[in-house]
């Protein structure tokens, strides 16, 4: 009978032939205690916050399954990534991790046995490495912005990266290298794909192609939708992509990678609840065996990065399933399954700052124009096309609603459709808020106030700290002309409906990553009906775990996927309050 590290092998083989499907990690020893994980990571506990050897401040909630970094003001390390050199330090792991490795490999050689793979574990990697230390939003609009230094950010952080690898294999002489790096959501990447290539494919060549050069098996996590850049992640020395989402949709890779690459997942982090039962977990479980097993080169797992649930009754459920799966005959399934969802090819080249004029933009149709360079992130051109439009007497109002809402909308609707990327959205949000400052003086009543069509609060629920998802919904709503109060994330029931009463406002947006922060958004709607707004407030919810199931179950009254129809939603709902 085949050991749990002779199946991991054999999924690696083009044409192996594993004995049965592996439970999650069973064939992996992850050694998370090395000199150089206790050195960077040894104060980052449950429940704390810490700061890294970066610099950066670190928030770890008692229930959520990873930490995340903190940004403001006066905690990012790099606020200015031109002048990156200042501020950056590298932690230097040769002089600050020198004893300990004897001890630490003997005993992950004995943990590891026989039957599993000794795995060197190395979190933050290199794209999340830029944010730990700039802020998302900054790292993601600085490509466009600033590439040169980012360019240079990203090889200093890579030869850092080299050097911890090889310090790392030197000592501890693990079988596996398990990397870390988030690339982007549950359904898209956080940027288009050659901006991935043009940024950061060449440093993992390099960093994967050393992993392999010293004959240690290249695992690499990412929770995402990678489906634009899956071929090349076999390309530069991937072997096992960890955390395949579902949404990846797993069995059409498969089909597309022919073996190219092992895929380890497909047991999303919705299913990791507290109240999930063992029925409801078993049935999740074999619907995913079912249909990715008989693809091969699959391993089911919970999709995060390390071993274990966040709630263990759902790993043992799990587990008995694929014990119960493996006991069963199984055949090869036919037909083949669909092409995934979304193309393997990337739609179209990626948006560059500088475009060529249209027609519009040469002065046959201004508030075409303005749509055009709001979408396109040309805050320069934006500016000056306001100026013109002014100038020959068009109101701020059409040139709000014509010009920078309709380029903001036409942005949202190419997100929705992958056909656009964060970084245009935040480069659109930083123009339509620098127009909308340029317009203010004109767009006011008789009172003196901006006109319109309604306000909501937004935030991220208590208890998670995660709020990209909230500030791409906080610019989409701001950008179809929503007045938006922005109450932040980690942010209590109360202070929900304190913001909305206080406000007077028509919406309530809550925002969640986590699934054990899902249930706040039930005690919003009940403390909306205690105090008396129900009836005249409208409940958004979203985020990765929240479905159409969800908001109904809770009584909500909208959900919606992304940002872009979160903020068509919304107007809809303020438009048309009858519906």
């Amino acid at each position: 009978m085949q050991t749990p590290k002779e199946i991991f092998l054999e999924l690696l083989k083009p044409n192996g032939r594993p004995e049965r499907v592996l439970k999650q990690y069973e064939a992996l020893y992850m050694c998370l205690n090395d000199p150089i994980n206790t050195y960077l990571r040894g104060n980052r506990r449950r429940g704390s916050v810490s700061r890294d050897r970066w610099g950066t401040t670190i928030s770890f909630p008692a229930d959520a399954p990873g930490a995340i970094p903190v940004h403001t003001d006066d905690l990012t390390v790099c606020p200015d990534v031109t002048h990156w050199e200042e501020t950056v330090h590298a932690p230097d792991l040769a002089v600050s991790c020198t004893a300990g490795w004897e001890d630490c490999r003997a005993a992950a050689r004995s943990a590891a046995g026989e039957e599993k793979l000794l795995a060197g574990f190395m979190g933050t990697g290199i794209f999340e490495q830029c944010h730990f230390l700039m802020g998302f939003e900054n790292t993601l609009t600085a490509l466009y912005e600033h590439p040169d230094e980012m360019h240079r950010l990203i090889d200093y952080i890579t030869d850092y990266r080299l050097g911890y690898v090889k310090l790392l294999i030197d000592n501890l002489h693990p079988d596996v290298i398990f990397s870390h790096d988030d690339w982007g959501t549950k359904d898209a990447l956080f940027m288009h794909p050659d901006m991935w290539r043009a940024f950061f494919k060449e440093p993992y060549r390099r960093f994967y192609g050393y992993i392999r050069s010293r004959g240690c098996i290249a695992i690499h996590h990412a929770d995402s939708y990678l489906v634009p850049i899956v071929d090349d992640m076999a390309e530069i020395g991937i072997q096992v992509w960890q955390g395949v989402l579902p949404e990846n949709d797993i069995p059409a890779l498969q089909r597309h990678l022919q073996g190219k690459l092992v895929l380890m997942g497909g047991i999303g982090a919705a299913i990791d609840r507290s109240d999930a039962t063992a029925g409801e977990v078993c049935d999740y479980t074999r619907r995913t065996l079912r249909a990715c097993c008989p693809g091969g080169h699959f391993i089911p797992s919970i999709t995060y990065g390390l071993p274990g649930a966040v709630y263990s009754h759902i790993d043992r459920y799990i587990d008995e399933t694929i014990d119960a799966y493996n006991a069963g005959v199984h055949l090869p399934a036919f037909p083949l399954p669909p092409e995934p969802r979304r193309s393997l090819a990337p739609r179209a080249s990626a948006p560059t700052a500088a475009v060529s004029e249209t027609p519009a933009e040469q002065g046959e149709d201004l508030l075409a124009a303005v749509a055009a360079a709001t979408k396109r992130g040309q805050q320069k051109k934006l500016l000056a096309l306001v100026d013109k439009a002014l100038s020959r007497g068009i109101s701020a109002q059409d040139i709000l609603s014509g010009g920078l809402i309709k380029g903001m909308n036409d942005l949202g609707e190419d997100f929705s459709a992958s056909r656009a990327f964060v970084p245009e959205m935040l480069m659109a949000a930083r123009c339509m808020s620098a127009a909308t400052a340029q317009l203010k003086p004109h767009l006011v009543d008789g009172g003196g106030v901006r006109r319109t069509i309604g306000s909501a609060c937004i935030g991220t629920v208590r208890g998670d700290m995660h709020d990209i998802g909230k500030n791409l919904v906080k610019i989409m709503l701001e950008g179809s002309n929503i007045e938006v109060y922005d109450l932040g994330a980690d942010v209590a029931p109360e202070t929900f409906i304190q913001a909305a009463r206080e406000h007077h406002c028509d919406i309530i947006a809550c925002s969640a990553l986590l699934t054990t922060t899902m249930q706040q958004m039930r005690r919003v709607v009940e403390l909306a009906r205690e105090s008396g707004i129900r009836d005249r407030v409208c409940i958004m919810v979203g985020g990765a775990p929240i479905s159409q199931s969800f908001c109904d179950e809770i009584h909500a009254d909208l959900y919606t996927p992304d940002a872009a129809s979160a903020a068509r939603a919304a107007v809809d709902r303020l438009t048309h309050p009858a519906k």
